[in-house]
């Protein structure tokens, strides 16, 4: 995944092999194949209605992407050169399997649901429409724990917000309007296609001879946002992750195009979504100190942040507290869901005292991360993009409760590597008329 990052490890020689291997058709058609088994795997065994109704619809989608995928590889064969196998249109194809295996399913969900359909959708998606209500009404999306303790025991997790509160903006076209396209999840889909074509734009705005090659890497990246089967039933069922993934990924290009203050002001508006963005914001003020511009990303990357908690701290702090930080680490008054049989959980519910070693063994990693950044902070994007993704992978498989869907994270991060080494910076962002110059007058990197 960190082929163009790192070239000389022999796994990311075999990566990048298998990225190019039939002009990246190769890679294509293997991703638009086992997604078709996950999601045919989803239709039929899935106990969740939602991710059952997203199988069936994108089972079809990603057949048709396979087929697709498979007409491209033969006529590459008999033509090399021919177009249908070109990137454009293997972009096409991108296009279309994200808009029928993610936005169909988000649009039929959310008609059905409108219709009276209460299966329709997972329990983020009413989590954060109500938050947006009482945002609305109370200036705070969050219920205090005596609200919480007075619901019915069977709705208090459903009275939990265990989001930043900016994620509640959300949730506010349903509190105007009750109607589908007033669902969550529509407007998770279009905050994360209009920062992905941001994404897009901003890598693809640097020239020079590996254009062709970075261009096949940002493609790269944005089916493993976008196409890949954790993102799109995410997107379609829940969707919360996605415009914080998104955000990300933004930020990270904004830094490899020499554009510090911007990748930071992206980092801080995920970080007012979901405490997820924050390590991913820390990194990056590591990697803007290499370059003396650790204050410009701080303004924006804690900035935002700390914009959107004054409002509700101010409102109830008890609440906001009971919310984001006792539900999370397991002190609310029910326990979180989030169950998925990772190290961390197994750890946590077999050995005894379990949940502490767990917490002991996060710790420990994120020391021994804190440790790296210290003695060698990262100075590329792609090496930000390296650490940011097995430091989530670590602390998501250590995490006493934790999901599968979380792994979308480093799964994107890691694969925007090689489009990010492969980016050029904009020689006035990356060299500020501050910037040291050499003997000949000529500006010279920061750090």
């Amino acid at each position: 995944m960190t082929a163009q990052a790192d070239p000389a490890t022999p796994v990311s020689r075999r990566w990048s092999a298998l990225d190019t291997a039939a002009g990246g058709l190769a890679l294509d058609l293997g991703l638009y194949a086992a997604a078709t088994v996950f999601a045919a795997i989803t239709a039929a065994t899935s106990t969740l209605p939602p991710h059952r109704a997203w199988g069936a619809v994108a089972t079809i989608g990603y057949a048709l992407a396979t087929l697709a995928a498979t007409t491209q590889l033969l006529a590459r064969r008999r033509d090399p050169g021919t177009p249908l196998a070109g990137l454009p249109a293997r972009w096409t194809v991108a296009g279309l399997t994200w808009a029928a295996t993610a936005l169909l399913p988000i649009v039929t969900q959310s008609v059905e649901r409108a219709g009276g359909r209460t299966d329709r959708a997972q329990e983020e998606v009413i989590v954060v429409e109500h938050a947006g209500a009482r945002l609305a009404e109370h200036g705070t999306p969050y219920l205090g724990p005596d609200a919480i303790a007075a619901l019915p025991p069977g709705e208090q997790l459903l009275g939990y917000t265990p989001y930043q509160p900016g994620m509640a903006l959300f949730g506010l076209p349903r509190a105007a309007v009750d109607a589908w396209w007033t669902d969550s999840r529509v407007w998770f889909a279009v905050v994360t296609a209009l920062t992905l074509v941001a994404l897009v734009a901003t890598l693809r705005a640097s020239g020079g001879p590996g254009a062709p090659r970075r261009d096949a890497a940002v493609l790269r990246a944005v089916q493993a946002a976008t196409v890949l089967p954790v993102c799109a039933l995410t997107l379609a069922t829940g969707g919360d992750d996605l415009p914080v993934l998104a955000l990300c990924l933004l930020a990270l290009a904004l830094a490899a195009a020499g554009r510090p203050g911007r990748a930071g002001l992206a980092v801080g508006a995920a970080g007012a979504l979901k405490l997820f963005a924050w390590p991913v914001a820390v990194v990056l003020i590591c990697w803007a100190a290499t370059r003396r511009s650790a204050t410009r990303t701080a303004l924006g990357a804690i900035g935002l942040p700390v914009l959107a908690l004054i409002p509700v701290l101010l409102v109830d702090r008890d609440a906001l507290v009971e919310n984001v930080l006792r539900f999370p680490l397991g002190h609310g008054l029910v326990t979180s869901p989030a169950q998925s049989p990772f190290p961390g959980h197994l750890i946590a519910e077999t050995l005894p005292a379990g949940r502490a070693v767990a917490a002991a063994l996060l710790v420990a990693a994120g020391l021994a991360i804190a440790v790296r950044l210290l003695r060698r902070p990262p100075r590329t994007a792609a090496a930000t993009a390296i650490i940011c993704g097995y430091g989530l992978l670590a602390a998501i498989l250590l995490m006493p409760s934790t999901r599968f869907g979380y792994l979308l994270y480093p799964a994107a991060l890691l694969v925007l590597a090689p489009a990010l080494a492969l980016t050029r910076p904009d020689d006035r962002a990356a060299f500020p008329a501050t910037a040291p110059r050499d003997a000949a007058g000529r500006r010279t990197p920061e750090g």
